[in-house]
């Protein structure tokens, strides 16, 4: 039989059933039996809601096989179901699905037995820490799920965003002999999987021939595409090893680097806030019932957060009056602010949601706290950066205006000891045809966090790498 829907998101989806024939593959999450009724729970993954099948096992054209197969329907095992496709009494559901015909695709055992293992994700409240241990597994949780389908959303939507606006996405490398933070714990990258370096000898240098890494960012090479095509941006993996095991950092994450060339601060900051507020209203539109899961289950407020995000004029200061108005609430605070300080979460959140009652960009950060390629203001004390923080969160974005001038950037490499040398191919998009260019980052992962009210960042990517943790 050639299924009609195959999947289930779409099956719900039908409003007026005709006892139409359809066929329901997926894994089973529940399976109860009330005298000869069988009220089985099937779910594929597409969608939040599970579609229930229901095997009437005393009416006259009751299949004998389908009861013995009824009995290896455990919490997990995969099956095919065949059947109409009928309205639902029931309440919270339109449609059901009258079955008639099973095939257990692939068994789950309840208990340990000699063959197999018994199903770790039984019908109960498991928590996220203990998923974390399966991410082989995770993923068919409702909660996992339902992050995984925002996620694969955002993602189209990123692509959307900056396609309709005339950008080039470009692959940018993993593998670099450049720092594109000028301080960033980096992973080294060396040949031969611990065995001696074939040549090793006559090539100190590596593989390369020089020192390599996993990139921390797509920037700078980003940058010399920017100048050559006007408009570009990355998404694509990164990799930073900082030895911290908190819920805030992965050693493996995705980014989005948008680079325009003839941008300047004021452009680039508008962009930010309209592809901020781009993925927010996808995610209402297009992510309801997922967000509606969210709201009861993980962070109440949630929706109204992201709503106000979509909707509200993004809010602008200067970090100078970031900081005096911080000051007025040093008591308020752990770290207490001053000028020159890096702003903490407890400043970001006390800007947005104190403060300015919604999101907030925040300009001209002094140099000393920011990296050695952003466009230095006039002052001599400050940069043409931008953050911009939203409420519950703080930083989403990061960006800035990069400094296009050969001599002030070579300045200010040697002010902060970098090796001019390594960086000599970056130095060439200022020695010919330079132009003013601006970009930003946004890690894909917190933007993930912040729209399903998720706590840990690791329970946002499908397989997390951080510190001691590797699967």
């Amino acid at each position: 039989m050639t299924p009609l829907f195959p999947l289930i998101k779409e099956l719900l989806a039908v409003t007026a059933p005709v006892s139409r024939e359809v066929v329901v593959r997926g894994w089973v999450r529940t399976r109860r039996a009330m005298k000869n009724l069988v009220f089985v729970e099937m779910n594929d993954g597409s969608t939040l809601s599970g579609i229930q099948c229901i095997f009437d096992l005393a009416s006259p054209g009751a299949d004998g096989g389908v009861t013995a197969e009824i009995g290896r329907l455990n919490t997990g095992a995969s099956a095919e179901i065949t059947g109409k496709l009928v309205p639902s009494p029931a309440a919270g559901q339109k449609v059901e699905v009258a079955a008639s015909g099973l095939r257990v695709l692939g068994e789950a055992p309840a208990e340990d037995g000699p063959a197999s293992r018994a199903y770790p994700l039984q019908k109960k409240r498991h928590s996220l820490e203990f998923l974390r241990e399966m991410p082989q597994l995770r993923g068919r949780t409702t909660t996992i799920a339902a992050v995984m389908r925002v996620r694969n959303r955002l993602a189209c939507g990123i692509h959307r965003f900056f396609q309709e606006r005339g950008y080039l996405y470009l692959h940018t490398p993993i593998i670099t002999g450049s720092d594109a933070e000028g301080a960033g714990a980096m992973f080294e990258v060396r040949a031969g999987g611990g065995r001696a370096e074939a040549g090793a000898e006559a090539n100190p240098g590596g593989f390369f021939g020089k020192r390599s890494f996993l990139s921390v960012s797509g920037q700078l090479e980003a940058e010399a595409y920017a100048l050559a095509l006007s408009r570009v941006y990355t998404f694509g993996p990164a990799f930073r090893a900082e030895n911290s095991n908190t819920a805030r950092h992965l050693a493996e994450f995705w980014m989005i680097e948008p680079e325009t060339a003839f941008f300047h601060l004021d452009d680039n900051m508008a962009l930010a806030e309209d592809f901020l507020r781009f993925l927010c209203a996808l995610v209402l539109e297009d992510c309801a019932e997922d967000l509606a899961f969210f709201e009861a289950r993980v962070e109440k407020g949630l929706t109204a957060a992201i709503r106000q995000v979509a909707e509200t004029a993004f809010t602008r200061m200067s970090y100078t009056d970031a900081v005096t108005e911080l000051e007025k609430h040093r008591g308020a605070f752990e770290f207490k602010p001053y000028w020159g300080c890096d702003l903490q979460s407890e400043h970001e959140k006390f800007l947005t949601e104190d403060a300015a009652g919604g999101p907030v960009i925040v300009t001209d950060y002094p140099r000393e706290i920011k990296a050695f390629y952003m466009k230095q203001n006039d002052d001599g004390k400050t940069v043409r950066a931008m953050d911009v923080l939203v409420p519950r969160l703080g930083e989403i974005i990061g960006g800035s205006e990069r400094e296009e001038n050969l001599a002030a950037l070579e300045t200010r490499m040697r002010e902060l000891g970098l090796d001019t040398g390594h960086y000599d191919w970056y130095l060439d998009l200022r020695r010919y045809g330079s132009v003013p260019h601006a970009g930003f980052g946004l890690g894909f992962e917190r933007l993930i966090q912040y729209v399903t009210g998720m706590a840990n960042i690791r329970d946002v990517i499908p397989y997390p790498r951080a510190a001691g943790q590797l699967y």
